[in-house]
């Protein structure tokens, strides 16, 4: 068995027109919410062995914000440059690599692609995957190059305004 929390990057910031995509920061909502959901995570008695996210600035931020909350070491979050701009393809990829010793990993990135996973794994529809939204999946799998569509069960989905 194992376990993926797919979450999508805090509110960020369109306030710098001359900053790339890349380098957005989150907005002040952004710097909220993050750390509000990595609470949600440790009420839901989230444990995470590995946090693999996008290197975007934003990306970057609201995974420092969640680990702070779930007292996981900063130095141990693993930046991919395939997540940022990644494709379901790109994804799936990403999650076949992961060492078969990690149960539990978190990937944070951008939309189309994780509300695209998500939907991939779970045989969901969902349409919206809201910034800083957590969807945890249960995977009846042993080793993480196992997953086809379908094979995840949705244990839950939130999101900042839920609350």
């Amino acid at each position: 068995m194992k376990t993926i929390y797919l979450i999508r990057h805090a509110k960020s910031s369109w306030d710098n027109p001359a900053l790339s995509d890349f380098n957005r920061t989150l907005n002040a909502r952004g710097r909220l919410n993050a750390p509000f959901m990595g609470k949600k995570m440790v009420e839901e008695n989230a444990t995470i062995d590995c946090f693999i996210g996008s290197p975007a600035k934003r990306t970057t931020e609201t995974s420092f914000l969640i680990c702070s909350e779930l007292n996981y070491d900063l130095e141990k979050i693993i930046f991919d440059n395939r997540i940022y701009e990644a494709s379901l393809v790109d994804l799936i990829k990403v999650v076949n690599e992961i060492p078969n010793q990690l149960n539990s990993v978190a990937i944070v990135g951008h939309n189309p692609a994780i509300n695209q996973l998500f939907n991939y794994l779970t045989d969901d529809d969902l349409q919206h995957f809201p910034t800083c939204g957590i969807g945890k999946i249960e995977l009846e799998i042993d080793q993480w190059s196992e997953i086809i569509k379908g094979i995840g069960r949705k244990i839950f989905f939130i999101y900042p305004k839920m609350f």
